[in-house]
């Protein structure tokens, strides 16, 4: 998530309160989770385990909860709690516009378009030309959406993330400020939900076609040209390569990829990373002749132990 003007690292202390580490006018461009980010972002961390990561990322400015030496080129920011300063800049840079019209004053529709009685339609939201947009779609602030689309009716695209702290009083939300973008040619199905990024992008690739009744996540980049059929749910930052087909019902875990024209059978639970060009089935997903070898490898346990016996 880039701010609407660069910030001078002291200003953007003073916004939460805090010590920092640098220059007073070291640049802050903006805000992101660590696998997004860019020189002039801040990252925010908050448990040793993953101080040198954060530290050595691409990320400047290291929103962090103890102070350590300062890798050159960058800057701290000093907090006793990260993971609630992450969130008041979020909640600064980037806060909740309600709305109380259908569709937004400042949304931006192309020509062509057409969009369903009882659809909404947020802030900041850009709508290209041709699409086709069914009843009863939400569609949240700031999302992107290209050239004939088609949208199915009750989808709902920008909700949060699902990301919370564990606390001792509950679970703490941590709050997205990022988007969806929906690129041309996409078709999405009745009643899916596609969060948006914590702070960058959940993106649907170009040509992409999605059935009725699909999750995907925070973070999530999927390809161009890929099917994935009902019932279908994706965790957050997973990257799914071009081509790739997920059959019904099929599942995944969080920040894996899939490779290029794979193919993952109905029911199947991916749970790491898979190499493109192949056909998985299963929980835990492989190769699909493997799987069926071991499944009739199984179904011969009790002939065997009644041999043993």
């Amino acid at each position: 998530m880039k701010f609407p003007n660069v910030y001078p690292l002291k200003e953007v202390a003073a916004i939460i309160g805090c010590e920092y580490v640098g220059d007073d006018d070291f640049p802050v461009h903006g805000m992101n989770e660590i696998h997004v980010v860019e020189p002039g972002d801040i990252v925010f961390v908050d448990h040793p385990k993953y101080y040198d990561k954060a530290l050595q990322s691409a990320a400047t400015i290291v929103l962090i909860n103890k102070e350590v030496v300062c890798p050159d080129g960058k800057a701290l920011l000093i907090s006793d709690d990260p993971f609630r300063d992450f969130n008041f800049l979020t909640r600064h840079f980037r806060p909740f516009q309600s709305s109380n019209v259908t569709i937004s004053a400042t949304a931006q529709i192309g020509e062509g378009t057409v969009i369903q009685p009882n659809t909404f339609v947020g802030n900041n939201v850009e709508i290209g030309k041709n699409c086709l947009i069914h009843s009863n779609v939400s569609i949240y602030d700031n999302t992107i959406i290209g050239d004939n689309v088609i949208i199915h009716a009750g989808t709902v695209l920008g909700g949060d993330a699902f990301y919370y702290k564990k606390r001792p009083e509950g679970f703490d939300q941590l709050i997205s400020g990022g988007r969806v973008v929906i690129k041309d040619n996409v078709g999405l199905g009745a009643l899916c939900t596609i969060d948006k990024g914590v702070t960058g992008d959940t993106t649907i690739g170009e040509g992409t076609k999605i059935d009725n009744q699909v999750h995907i996540g925070h973070d999530t980049v999927i390809g161009k040209k890929c099917l994935i059929a009902a019932q279908t749910g994706i965790a957050g930052c997973v990257i799914i390569e071009d081509e790739v087909t997920l059959w019904g019902q099929a599942g995944t875990t969080s920040g894996i990829t899939i490779g290029t024209k794979a193919v993952i059978q109905a029911q199947s639970g991916v749970s790491k990373s898979l190499e493109g060009g192949k056909v998985y089935f299963g929980s835990p997903a492989e190769e699909v002749r493997e799987k069926l070898k071991q499944m009739a490898h199984i179904k011969r346990i009790p002939e065997i132990l009644e041999k043993l016996k």
